[in-house]
């Protein structure tokens, strides 16, 4: 999230809890951790804080973080397309070497 978006979620709590009191320094050290969230996932959390307790969330209680990305899919997607532009004599090749190899472990 942006330093504006972390910042709307503490001015949410505020309006929300007045005895959270939010001030310039308990800001300055909740907006490094805000941004490195996700601000709708925050800000759903945050609401349903709201409905459910009478105290100002802790950080831990209305996280949320984007979702990482799968890099494992990405390889495979990209070996895939790879595989696409190997010639159907060097697959052959692979497999009967991939057979000789299979038989000679049989073997031991």
């Amino acid at each position: 999230m942006t330093k504006e978006e972390a910042i709307e979620v503490l001015k949410t709590i505020n309006e929300m809890y007045p005895k959270f009191n939010l001030t310039k320094r308990k800001a300055m050290v909740l907006i490094p951790n805000l941004k490195a969230m996700d601000y709708e996932g925050v800000m759903r959390q945050l609401s349903d804080h709201v409905m459910e307790h009478p105290y100002p969330p802790t950080l831990n209680e209305i996280a949320s973080y984007p979702a990482e990305e799968n890099s494992a899919l990405k390889e495979v997607e990209q070996w895939m397309e790879e595989a696409k532009q190997v010639s159907p004599e060097i697959k052959d090749a692979f497999q009967e070497q991939f057979k000789q190899l299979v038989q000679q472990m049989k073997g031991k």
